[in-house]
């Protein structure tokens, strides 16, 4: 695991500040928050669903492991964490170091402070953002060693939320080919871009609709994806 030389940096910080509020008086409104670490940009997103929403990209490249706690703090400002209702998090495909902190640093805060945590994937995040009610969405993804990450998805029937079709996976790119051409639908292939801080609005949105089914799921069940089998937090 010698990816993670920047968590001792980052986890303490986080767990103090999550035990310095986590002791307040919850106020009656509440915040989502959403971080987005899986590409060289971090991107955070806040909403109570009611007007009041923020989102935030920085493009960080190697800097995103020291500084994400220092964004993190001064993006919230004033809100306290016991403002939070719950959390999200883009759990992957991505960078395997940028996906892990932003997936561990989640699990965290929703531990210390009690909250739902929801992983969504990358590839969801960005068929949402680019989301046609009459069409499937082809997401793919450069992945290592000449391989791609790949889903399809389309837009539930009634509009709330996305249907798998074809869950993340890794292959190889004739094997994407076949797919894409044995699928009997209309769909739109879209190429993930390098820098996906942006999405994270995407991210905070697909889990607040899972928020809204009543699903409220425990932070130790979002694991990153990276592609392979086992993982490992």
């Amino acid at each position: 695991m010698g990816n993670a030389y920047a968590l001792p940096n980052l986890l303490p910080t986080i767990k103090y500040l999550c035990a310095k509020h986590s002791t307040m008086t919850l106020d009656m409104k509440k915040y989502g928050l959403a971080l987005h670490t899986t590409s060289p940009q971090l991107g955070i997103a806040l909403s109570n669903f009611a007007g009041d929403t923020s989102t935030e990209v920085w493009d960080l490249g190697r800097d995103l492991s020291t500084h994400l706690h220092q964004y993190l703090v001064e993006f919230l400002g004033a809100k306290n964490w016991s403002n939070l209702g719950f959390i999200a998090v883009a759990k992957g495909p991505g960078g395997f170091t940028g996906t892990r902190i932003g997936v561990v640093t989640a699990r965290i805060i929703a531990q210390q402070l009690d909250l739902p945590l929801f992983p969504i994937s990358t590839l969801a995040a960005i068929a949402w953002s680019e989301k046609k009610q009459e069409r499937a969405m082809a997401v793919q993804m450069e992945a290592r060693r000449g391989q791609l990450f790949g889903a399809i998805y389309r837009v539930a029937s009634d509009g709330v939320g996305l249907q798998e079709h074809l869950p993340d996976i890794t292959m190889k790119p004739p094997t994407w080919e076949q797919t894409l051409a044995n699928l009997e639908m209309p769909y739109q292939l879209i190429h993930a871009p390098v820098n996906l801080g942006a999405t994270v609005s995407s991210i905070l949105e697909l889990a607040y609709l899972d928020w809204q089914q009543g699903k409220r799921p425990h932070w130790s069940s979002a694991l990153p994806f990276y592609g392979q089998h086992p993982t490992v937090i």
